[in-house]
């Protein structure tokens, strides 16, 4: 018969040693840890939807304001207004401002986009901006998350499908479960020598997407500045895919926006906008009013709205860009934004107030006085409901 084994006071001692040091470890991983790092405080209930305004209102007011450094355009998630400040997210109730959730990391915020009715943060480490969460816009709750290459300064631009963050050396595009569906250029951790390889120096200072392409305008070594088009869901990501890539004659150029049959490129030191076929043709151009460049971006992102049509504000006029040939329908003079739509109208903001314009046609119906206490700056404009949102600089202002 086998006897069965004595524990000695040095076995039991030994467990004891090995229990300790196990609980030690996982507590300094934990200390360690991004969800220790992490707050996440969700809405208990979802945000309600907003009630739908039938006509737009004889008088605006503001309603509340809040912080936003992180966001370069209003942010909607719906129903959330999304706001963003130092390392923390916010979704605010539009019709209120009260703040329903919050997610909050050690590490500072680079910028918050917008895409799939969430919102998507990117958080900057200490080489780039590499952190990325989805938050569904009604709660607060992640969603799909990944880790990136993008580069300080970046900004995210959705397509209705896609999301692209730009960068001045590469740009990449992610589809809804935050999967990479392309990346142009050549990244900081160089994985595919092969990517790009025709034009591994360029540099590129203007990038805009629509219809699940993106076009940017490229400055590379021995040439003044040229125009590429690319899918932003190639049949292989590691393989950029282009529809077109043409030499512009100048450097002084934006891309300003992007359809299934035309790119639209604004030439700035001719004052000029270039429409560009699926063979990078130019198909026709048309004299524009251009005002000075604004913003912070290390890659030019034009200010554009979408609704039934593209509008764009030029710096000194909002010109209605038909929404397939991209060609200009009409021109808004002297405003400060490209709008955003409102119950049946369109509403540009314009110095000292608010217009109204029939979107079909440009016509000027009124304007609605606005108080922005001495700000004269570019305004960027949306709305959710009821609710028409303001990006003034690094400040988010509701007005009802």
């Amino acid at each position: 018969m086998v006897r069965p084994e004595r524990r000695t006071r040095g076995d039991i001692a030994a467990v004891v040693v090995i229990v300790v040091a196990v609980l030690v470890g996982a507590g300094v991983l934990w200390l360690h840890s991004d969800a220790r790092a992490t707050i996440s405080e969700t809405s208990p209930e979802p945000l309600p939807a907003p009630p739908k305004p039938a006509t737009v209102p004889a008088a605006l007011h503001e309603i509340w304001r809040a912080p936003s450094t992180a966001t370069p355009v209003p942010v909607i998630a719906p129903p959330a207004v999304v706001t963003g400040t130092g390392n923390e997210v916010l979704g605010h109730d539009p019709l209120t401002g009260r703040v329903a959730w919050r997610y909050a990391r050690d590490i500072p915020l680079c910028t918050i986009g917008t895409e799939w009715d969430r919102a998507v943060a990117v958080f900057r480490k200490s080489h780039n901006c590499s952190e990325v969460t989805s938050l569904r816009g009604p709660t607060g709750e992640r969603g799909p998350q990944r880790n990136t290459d993008a580069e300080f300064g970046t900004r995210l631009l959705g397509d209705g499908t896609y999301l692209t963050a730009t960068g001045t050396r590469s740009f990449e595009s992610w589809r809804s479960d935050l999967v990479r569906t392309q990346q142009f250029g050549i990244p900081p951790q160089l994985k595919n020598p092969d990517n790009n390889i025709e034009r591994p120096n360029c540099a590129y200072t203007s990038i805009a997407v629509g219809h699940d392409r993106a076009s940017a305008v490229e400055n590379c070594p021995g040439e003044t500045g040229r125009i590429t088009t690319i899918k932003t869901h190639p049949e292989d990501d590691e393989k950029p895919e282009e529809v077109f890539s043409v030499a512009l004659g100048s450097r002084d150029a934006s891309v300003v926006a992007v359809t299934d049959q035309r790119t639209a490129v604004v030439m700035r030191d001719t004052s000029q906008l270039l429409l560009f076929d699926d063979a990078g043709r130019t198909v026709s151009s048309y004299p524009v009013r251009l005002g000075p460049l604004t913003g912070r971006d290390n890659v030019r992102v034009e200010s554009t709205a979408i609704g039934s049509r593209v509008y764009w504000h030029t710096g000194a006029d909002t010109i209605a860009l038909d929404p397939v040939t991209l060609a200009p329908l009409w021109t808004s003079p002297d405003t400060l934004g490209a709008g955003t739509s409102l119950a049946d109208r369109l509403v540009i903001p314009v110095s000292g107030g608010m217009a109204v314009l029939d979107p079909a046609t440009g016509v000027r119906e009124r304007v609605i006085p606005v108080d922005r206490g001495g700000y004269s700056g570019p305004v960027r404009l949306n709305s959710v409901g009821p609710v028409v949102l303001e990006q003034r600089g690094d400040t988010l202002v509701a007005l009802r």
